[in-house]
């Protein structure tokens, strides 16, 4: 089989491991990155024995693929100028910075009739498959993402960064409806939300605790939920999934607590992303996320931003004048 030829515009702390697994995928040619930073597409490109490029148009006539991770607020007008050259795209998350951008992006994969696909990695976590296995009716979710600070992304808020990670997940999981949003944020380190917390009610009447922090000293990647008679913990970062089940003898006698625990055979999420969009180009398979499932959890996350942005500053008109003296 011919081999794609695929480029990654933006090798920072996640587009270069983008150009590892390129490098490494069978009937795929690494053809070169792209990074503004003066030598850093150098400095990813000589080990990978691949081209390295500081403006992203030099890849246009040489590649039918690209993954773009880029700062978020470029996403649409690089991912753009790709499609319209004809070259199939994955957009790192969130698929853009504001819902119109993210309408761009899909009008423009639709009408060059190419591939938009959106990186949200955790629904190739291998525990997430397993649990999507088991999920039947969830009444309760708990999930926390707390990190810590890195100077990536400051672009935008932690809501947008990380917790959409979770409303994404949670979403699949949830399909119903949502009814009530309610949130709250803090800017700490930066001048965005660092730390946020949202609650989500959705019309089934299943309720979701999402809270997601960048200024951690701890590194935490658990979601947990409650339906009829389970308790289910997914550990993220272990890849393996906690079950408590209710056992209700058939004779007479107490019901039990049952525990069991799911470890699926690990894999590199990152790697079944892109294995994943280089079947979709090839084979015409559906992408894991498309473009509109990916602006649902964008305007999902803008939704809670906004909820966010207007709690903090009710707090601040509302601070006694002498706390700043």
């Amino acid at each position: 089989m011919n081999k794609i030829r695929v480029g990654v515009v933006g090798v920072g702390a996640l587009g270069q491991h983008h150009a590892r697994v390129y490098a490494g995928l069978p009937n795929v040619d690494l053809v070169g990155v792209v990074d503004t930073l003066p030598g850093r597409a150098a400095e990813i490109a000589r080990p990978l024995q691949t081209g390295s490029f500081t403006d992203y148009r030099h890849l246009f006539g040489k590649v039918d693929a690209v993954s773009i991770a880029t700062p978020t607020t470029l996403h649409t007008d690089v991912g753009e100028a790709f499609l319209r050259e004809g070259v199939h795209v994955l957009v790192e998350k969130p698929i853009s910075n504001s819902l119109e951008g993210a309408d761009r992006l899909i009008s423009d994969a639709a009408a060059a009739g190419r591939v938009l696909q959106v990186g949200h990695l955790e629904r190739f976590n291998p525990a997430v498959r397993a649990l999507r296995e088991i999920v039947k009716r969830p009444r309760f979710f708990e999930a926390h993402r707390m990190g810590l600070f890195s100077p990536r992304s400051l672009d935008i808020d932690v809501i947008l960064d990380l917790m959409i990670h979770d409303l994404d997940i949670i979403c699949l999981l949830s399909p119903s409806p949502l009814c009530s949003i309610t949130a709250v944020g803090i800017a700490i380190l930066t001048n965005r939300i660092d730390i946020a917390n949202a609650r989500l009610q959705f019309e089934d009447g299943c309720v979701a605790n999402v809270t997601a922090s960048r200024v951690s000293m701890e590194k935490i990647r658990k979601l947990r939920l409650f339906q009829k008679q389970d308790y289910i913990s997914l550990d993220y970062t272990r890849q393996d999934v906690a079950v408590y089940s209710l056992s209700r003898p058939a004779a007479a006698g107490s019901p039990q607590i049952i525990s069991s625990k799911l470890t699926p055979v690990k894999k590199e999420p990152l790697e079944e992303e892109l294995l994943s969009f280089i079947s979709a180009i090839r084979n015409g398979t559906q992408v894991e996320c498309t473009g509109a499932e990916g602006r649902q959890a964008l305007g999902l996350a803008l939704q809670i931003l906004a909820q966010a942005e207007k709690a903090q500053a009710r707090e601040i008109d509302t601070t006694p004048a002498a706390f700043y003296t």
